[in-house]
């Protein structure tokens, strides 16, 4: 097995994808817009994903967060409120709003589950910070650690409920950011005192089974590298500070945060102590170029996939999709009058 997630170039596994896939083994796999038609499709696609490898718990993830990052869309799939809803309601009734933002998270396991994806990259556990990107805004949970980290809880065992594995991200926060890491390199000058606020929902989430790295530059932890690259970063910061001992994932190669050829940057994550290096558009030459790269998956790295894909592995049955759309909304009526 190969340490790195690829995606498709369409709505099916072309014949090349197929037979390089399975020579490549990767991890896993990541779906787009691009891959998606209808729920029938989907779920034959996932399907054929397992089938290929024959692994039950494949690791098959979406970005799925609600607002303006959703992939499967409306109609055919429910729309999903943004991060900031659950904080603005927490504004007024703090249980509510964890109670909300669990039974929207399950309900979007629920659709998950059933077209056959495993893994959500939700939640974002990264603090708002004033006069910072507009690329987490309405995303996140809010500006204070103490309720991000409560709203970002609700959100893994929602999706735990129905079935999914959350990912909690952007390790070790891209809150800060002045830039959108999607367009350039966002450079972070913040003191380590201050970079406490950022960890703190980490730290009170370490025991999350996924986590994803930022493309940002700390200069208080490493003034050249940004986290996904940084050696310091990951094990001094993510791995010591924060305690984080789940599978770690690069953000995606393909951000213009990063520089240098995409089989070299996978490299240079995985040496870097990710555990896996995230590769998003199937563009084939780049994921040939990949898996000549990297090693085969260490046995550390393999432990911690198995562990996470394992963590939902049984969830008891979750309520229909209907009944918590309700319940969310019911408990979102103060903040949607």
């Amino acid at each position: 097995m190969k340490p790195v997630i690829f995606g498709l170039s369409s709505e099916t596994i072309t014949p090349d994808e197929r037979a390089f896939f399975a020579e490549a083994e990767p991890a896993g796999y990541i779906l787009f817009r691009r891959n998606i038609a209808d729920k029938a499709q989907l779920r034959a696609l996932t399907d054929d994903l397992r089938s290929l490898h024959g692994r039950d718990d494949l690791l098959i993830m979406i970005d799925q967060e609600g607002g303006r990052v959703a992939r499967m869309q409306a109609p055919v799939w429910p729309s999903f409120p943004p991060g900031a809803l659950f904080d603005r309601l927490y504004d007024v009734a703090p249980s509510s709003a964890i109670a909300a933002a669990r039974a929207n998270a399950c309900a979007i396991a629920t659709t998950l589950a059933e077209a056959g994806i495993t893994v959500d990259a939700l939640p974002l556990l990264d603090v708002r910070q004033e006069g910072a990107s507009d690329i987490m805004g309405d995303r996140t949970l809010g500006a204070e650690p103490m309720r991000v980290a409560a709203l970002g809880r609700a959100v893994l065992a929602g999706l735990a409920d129905g079935g999914v594995v959350g990912i909690v991200k952007h390790m070790p926060g891209h809150g800060r950011a002045l830039v959108d890491s999607h367009h350039e390199l966002p450079v972070v000058t913040a003191d380590e005192g201050a970079l406490e606020t950022d960890l703190a929902p980490f730290q009170t989430l370490k025991n999350a089974p996924m986590g994803m790295t930022a493309h940002v530059v700390y200069t208080a932890w490493d003034a050249d590298l940004p986290a996904s690259l940084s050696p310091a970063v990951i094990e001094d910061i993510i791995r010591r500070r924060i305690g984080f001992d789940g599978l770690l994932m690069s953000d995606d190669l393909d951000m213009k945060a990063l520089k240098g050829d995409i089989p070299a940057l996978a490299a240079g994550v995985v040496a870097a102590g990710c555990d896996l290096a995230l590769n998003c558009w199937g563009r084939m030459d780049d994921m040939i170029g990949i898996a000549d790269r990297l090693p085969d998956i260490a046995a550390a790295s393999r432990d911690r996939l198995d562990r996470a894909m394992a963590s939902v592995a049984r969830p008891a049955a979750a309520p229909p999709l209907e009944e918590l759309l309700a319940r969310r909304d019911v408990l979102l009526a103060p903040v949607l009058a």
